[in-house]
């Protein structure tokens, strides 16, 4: 059965991305796989890396939340819900890449500081849904689509080398309607469908 990790990263209960990612939830759960969502700000996940996993970066890493850890190394599909600020991730999905894509479970450190060496070989799909304020536009002519940019070349290709990356995002999320809302849905299911065929 594959395995499924939805996480969230938005703190508001009732917001657009919670909604998001229940949707994704349900229609990954309806593929048959199995699937656990992982809500960062319901769950208090510390995003902040602690003295001890900084320390042991190099040297054995000691990761300090060892069922976030395994739940990474286990996921075929990882599909990210996020709204996106000041063009970047919020500090708690951030927070959740340093301390979770970690040494030893994400990948390992090439000898003489050389490129890492990746370890989630399992991971073969990831979904990015992000929410955005500005138009469509100013993400890809004015700031060049940074966060898609960082997602596939910073983290995922280094660490997931056979993850096919999909990215989805709603602009002008603040001013959404029912009808736009629905499209945007549909995309979803289309684009989760889509990795179920390939798997």
């Amino acid at each position: 059965m594959t395995r499924a990790l939805v996480v969230l990263a938005h703190p508001v209960q009732d917001s657009l991305c919670r909604h998001l990612a229940g949707r994704a939830t349900a229609v990954a759960q309806a593929q048959g796989w199995e699937v656990a969502l992982r809500d960062l700000c319901e769950d208090g996940f510390d995003p902040r890396l602690t003295s001890n996993e900084r320390s042991s970066y190099y040297s054995g890493f000691h990761g300090e939340d060892q069922n976030l850890l395994e739940e990474l190394a286990r996921a075929q599909v990882l599909i990210l819900v996020f709204p996106t600020w000041w063009f970047g991730f919020p500090a708690v999905l951030k927070g959740w890449f340093d301390r979770i894509w970690a040494p030893g479970t994400a990948f390992d450190h090439a000898p003489g500081f050389g490129p890492m060496i990746p370890r989630l070989h399992g991971l073969r799909e990831v979904l990015a849904i992000t929410t955005m304020g500005a138009p469509g536009w100013v993400d890809w002519l004015v700031m060049r689509r940074p966060l898609r940019r960082v997602l596939r070349w910073g983290i995922v290709r280094p660490c997931a080398p056979k993850a096919r990356i999909s990215w989805r995002a709603l602009y002008r999320a603040e001013s959404v309607g029912p009808g736009r809302l629905a499209g945007f849905e549909a995309r979803i299911g289309q684009e989760i469908a889509a990795m179920a065929r390939r798997l």
